[in-house]
This record gives structure tokens, C-alpha cells and sequence, in this order.
């Protein structure tokens, strides 16, 4: 069985061979997903010390090396200036150039075909105004808010069609919803700024037979209903100290595969035995029928020795049935 036909029988729930660690996946993406500068410098990969600003005019410092760089400069601050705003155009040769040369001479047969759209909607929207400040325009602009996320969802929308005329199978997306104990915001700010732009996005893609891998970091085990209703099939990175793990499997069993879930600080911290201890708890609580990707809840610098320790442990304990 290939990766491919594994990971499709996870998704149905249906007696996959193993637990896979992640999607088995070709990626491409535009420039500005890893919040380059439209001359492609900068980004995610920049030294530290670096200064630049991406393709939507976000000022960004990367302060230490291994982690991404922080929004220090936001154009919009006064989202009043959203209605005359240069948003970027998803046409340009500076950002889709990348999709034009990108190669696609890759295994089919064991590898699906993802493009990205990292800081979908509500990233890129407090990238742009500044997370306190959008926070007071759900109360005091809310027009402003509608226009912002409809051109923000316009700009995603463009880069989708491109991407599906290329023939991805996957799309990846996301916004980190959720702190540590909650949303981070009330489910009704959720339901009328987002979750119409999010339809118009994920709806796109599911009329055209495309998975959706959604990542949403902090508690979310709330709005499992809503991932569901909107189409996603898989959603990461399931944060293990911030969710209630038996509730988020029993809402989803069946419905939307889960990925992530083993605390990354138990990664990072070791020994091999406690890793392997937790890989197989975890795959026993969220993956006896399928629907899970097992895999760290946050992508961090892990010693090499405590991934392969995390690598042999899904091996050895994902083997169906488990």
C-alpha cells in the first residue's frame, strides 16, 4: 500500500495499514506564503537580526535564529485606510512566479499534490492591523473588518484558482484560533466576521474535489462542528495541553481526521522511553479506527536523537490494528 492509498484510507476511517506522521505530499507555493518580500528576500528563512517587509506591506524582525520573525511594523493600524489599500495581486509575476516554475516531475502514485495558504484569514488580518486594534474594530469598525477580510479572501481566492488549475489535490490553510483555556475571541465574533469568508474558501475547494489540511493551535475542541461543517478533512496540530483530546475524538470519530497531539515538550525534553510512552498513548486514545496523523502539536528544533526516538515509536506502534 502506498503512502497515498494509506492516507486516503485514514481519512475514511477505513482499517488503514499505519499511522502516518504527516500527509505524503508534493508542496508548492507562492511567494509571500512564508512572508517573503515580493523580491523574494526575507521571510521565514531570513538570518536574525533581519528586517523586511512582505508582500501585504507588514513590517517583520526575525530576533533569534530557527524562529520565525515577529510583525513589528502593521500598515493598517488604522483600518479605516482598508477601503484604498494596495492589497497584493495574487496575478502578479513577483508572488506567482514560484507556481509557474514550479517543478512537478514527482511520484504520484505515493505523493498528492498540496499548495499552501499560511495566515489565511485572521492572521493575516492582525498582521495587517495589529491584534489589539482588530480586536477593538469587531466593536467599533465593523464595515472596515467585512471589507479587510472579504480583499484578504479575494487575494486567497485568486492564488486557489491557480493552484487547482495546476492540479493540487490538497490545499493547506490555517489561523491559530484559539489561546491556551479558549477561543480567542467569542464564538459569535467568529461565526459573523469569519467563518462567510472561510465558506467562500474552503467552498471553492471542496466543489472541485480538493482536501483541506486546516491548522489551528490553542483550544478549539469547541468548534470541532464548524471545522466539520466546513469541509476540513484533517485539522492540526490538536494541542495536547490545551484541548480535551477523548471530547475532540468523540465529536470528529468518523468525520475529520486529527493530526498532531503528542506535547512537543515532551519532544524536546526526552527520554526516548517517555516519547515512545506518549506516541502510543496517543495513538490508542485518537487512532484504533483511523482518522489520525500522529505527529508533534508544534513544529520545533527537537534534539535529532528525540526525532528518531518519535520516528521508531509510530513505527512500531501504529501498526493496524493497534
Amino acid at each position: 500500500m502506498t503512502p497515498r492509498e494509506n492516507l486516503l484510507r485514514v481519512l475514511r476511517f477505513d482499517h488503514p495499514a499505519y499511522v502516518p506522521t504527516g500527509i505524503p505530499a508534493h508542496y508548492v507555493s507562492y511567494n509571500g506564503s512564508n512572508h517573503q518580500s515580493l523580491d523574494g528576500t526575507g521571510g521565514d528563512g531570513s538570518p536574525a537580526g533581519s528586517h523586511w517587509t512582505d508582500i501585504w506591506g507588514v513590517g517583520w524582525h526575525k530576533e533569534l535564529e530557527g524562529v520565525m520573525g515577529m510583525p513589528e511594523a502593521n500598515p493598517l493600524a488604522d483600518i479605516t485606510r482598508c477601503y484604498d489599500y494596495p492589497y497584493p495581486d495574487p496575478y502578479d509575476p513577483r508572488i506567482n512566479g514560484p507556481l509557474r516554475q514550479a517543478p512537478l516531475d514527482f511520484d504520484r502514485q505515493s505523493l498528492f499534490l498540496m499548495g499552501g495558504h499560511r495566515d489565511t484569514l485572521f492572521e493575516q488580518a492582525y498582521m495587517l492591523v495589529g491584534m489589539q486594534n482588530l480586536f477593538i474594530a469587531f466593536h467599533e469598525e465593523p464595515e472596515a473588518v467585512h471589507y479587510l477580510l472579504s480583499r484578504i479572501t479575494d487575494f486567497h481566492l485568486g492564488i486557489a484558482a491557480q493552484y487547482v488549475e495546476m492540479g493540487i489535490e490538497w490545499a493547506g490553510m490555517g489561523d491559530d484560533l484559539g489561546q491556551q483555556q479558549s477561543l480567542l475571541f467569542s464564538r459569535k465574533t467568529l461565526e459573523e466576521f469569519f467563518t462567510p469568508q472561510y465558506r467562500r474558501l474552503l467552498g471553492f475547494y471542496k466543489e472541485r474535489g480538493v482536501c483541506i489540511n486546516f491548522h489551528s493551535c490553542g483550544q478549539i475542541h469547541d468548534i470541532a462542528g464548524l471545522f466539520m461543517d466546513l469541509g476540513i478533512d484533517v485539522l492540526n496540530p490538536v494541542q495536547a495541553t490545551a484541548n480535551d483530546l477523548p471530547l475532540l475524538r468523540a465529536r470528529t470519530l468518523g468525520r475529520m481526521t486529527l493530526c498532531g497531539a503528542v506535547p512537543s515538550h515532551i519532544l524536546m525534553e526526552g527520554p526516548a522511553e517517555r516519547i515512545r510512552a506518549e506516541v502510543q498513548d496517543k495513538i490508542r486514545l485518537l487512532g484504533r479506527e483511523g482518522g489520525y496523523i500522529c505527529a508533534p502539536d508544534q513544529g520545533l528544533p527537537f534534539p535529532e536523537a528525540h526525532i528518531q526516538a518519535f520516528a521508531e515509536a509510530v513505527e512500531a506502534c501504529g501498526r493496524y490494528p493497534v
